[in-house]
């Protein structure tokens, strides 16, 4: 299980004053509003920072870090990940899950066949998508509804699914 959690990508410097813009990746931007700390994940280390303010424009956050006060400082960063630490993520609602939990479960049809692994989920707006890399199938995608997804078992790392005709 992830001990850190992704919420945004910097896209590209904000202005000159070491501000970045922010694609958010979780599902509630304005959870921003209340973050203290995040990592900067450049993929060889995970910086910590501290978040000075946060603005927003269209769909990015525009966020500040304290002590990064020139452009200079800061766009080496750009195409990092924002982390939060596990304890600081938003809480999830019932049947609600992280989607760093969820990468690399079976899956498993209502009849017990295996049908892939869970290797992608792709966020649509109405729905999640789920993107099962099968043996048999190849890519499957599976929309992340009550009437396909009959159960998720994140102790076993399962997932039961029913497929609808013309899924595959």
């Amino acid at each position: 299980m992830e001990t850190r959690l992704q919420v945004g990508i910097i896209s590209s410097t904000h202005g000159i004053r070491g501000e970045v813009k922010v694609f958010p990746t979780t599902d509630d931007a304005n959870r921003f509003k209340n973050l203290k700390k995040v990592y900067l994940n450049t993929g060889k280390e995970q910086i910590p920072c501290e978040v000075q303010h946060v603005k927003f424009f269209k769909q990015f956050v525009i966020v500040k870090f304290k002590g990064i006060d020139n452009i200079n400082d800061i766009e080496m960063y750009k195409g990092s990940s924002l982390l939060v630490d596990r304890e600081d993520a938003v809480p999830l609602e019932e049947d609600e899950y992280y989607i760093a939990d969820m990468l690399g479960m079976e899956v498993y049809t209502e009849d017990g066949e295996k049908l892939g692994i869970l290797k992608d989920v792709i966020e649509t707006g109405a729905n999640d998508v789920y993107v099962i890399a099968s043996e048999k199938y190849g890519e499957v995608l599976v929309p992340a509804i009550k009437q396909c997804i009959l159960d998720v078992d994140m102790e076993q790392g399962r997932m039961e699914i029913h497929l609808l005709d013309g899924l595959i």
